[in-house]
């Protein structure tokens, strides 16, 4: 199993493409996960040229790295709502799409949208189904999936609900992007990859420690997730894919994260 490290999180935004590239390789990676950000100081953005990314994949190439993934941050609009919110955050979404393809990355991950007062949960879930579905007719055309994340915006917060959700989508490109940090603020990590079997398309690596009122990331097995009983899980879903650390250098030098992966890996 292949392990990669996610541009967005583990890497400081002062570092340059090649720089980030080369310190992947450097620690021992095997691929990086770029990410699509709505910000024009940032190597991959919305201005991003077919030149920008034909040489990103040239840099990843010269160091024997792949680009498995990208992560798409949309600046506008919301999956989760309707209208011109909606047509704003899927045009953008397709974008990501299109670049994840030219990027050779077969996933991207997305995190949908947000709340609002006004924003009824039975509404935002059945606007975010809708949205998906069409953005799914580009992704199955580019052989891109789309991996929706769980984070802590007060949607989809049982792995049978997004079960329900992602079947209600029902396209193989649109998937579920596995975080077991993101799951043990509140829950058991492993019980989502049971559920989700092979829904999962991807994986994120990050540990926690502590509840979600008092409690904070760590190291990875240096937490609450219990990585033996996700191993478990992923190899019984037949997940052979990579694993992509979300750990900023704040908490681990890349080299010890590395390591770390690899151990996982095995287990």
């Amino acid at each position: 199993m292949k392990i990669a490290v996610s541009e967005l999180v583990a890497a400081p935004a002062s570092l340059s493409m090649a720089d980030f590239m080369q310190k992947a390789k450097d620690c021992g990676y095997d691929g990086v996960e770029l990410s699509l950000r709505p910000k024009d100081d940032v190597p991959l953005n919305y201005r991003s040229s077919d030149a920008d990314l034909a040489a990103f994949v040239q840099q990843a190439r010269a160091l024997n790295l792949d680009i498995p993934s990208i992560t798409i941050s949309t600046g506008k609009g919301n999956l989760l709502d309707s209208g011109s919110e909606a047509q704003d955050c899927i045009d953008q979404t397709l974008w990501g799409l299109e670049c994840a393809s030219k990027l050779g990355a077969a996933v991207a991950l997305h995190t949908l949208g947000r709340f609002s007062a006004d924003l009824f949960y039975e509404d935002a879930y059945n606007n975010a189904v809708a949205n998906l579905k069409k953005i799914a007719i580009s992704a199955a055309k580019l052989k891109v999936t789309l991996a929706v994340e769980f984070i802590w915006n007060g949607f989809l917060f049982s792995p049978l609900e997004m079960r329900r959700f992602l079947d209600e989508v029902g396209s193989p490109y649109v998937g579920f992007y596995f975080d077991p940090g993101n799951m043990a603020v509140f829950q058991f990590p492993q019980h989502w990859v049971r559920a989700l079997g092979k829904r999962v398309r991807h994986v994120h690596l990050k540990d926690w420690q502590g509840n979600a009122l008092n409690g904070k990331w760590t190291p990875l097995t240096q937490g609450a997730v219990n990585f033996p009983a996700v191993m478990h899980e992923l190899r019984n879903a037949g997940y052979a894919g990579p694993l992509v650390s979300e750990v900023p250098e704040s908490l681990a030098p890349w080299q010890d994260t590395a390591a770390a992966m690899r151990k996982i890996a095995d287990l």
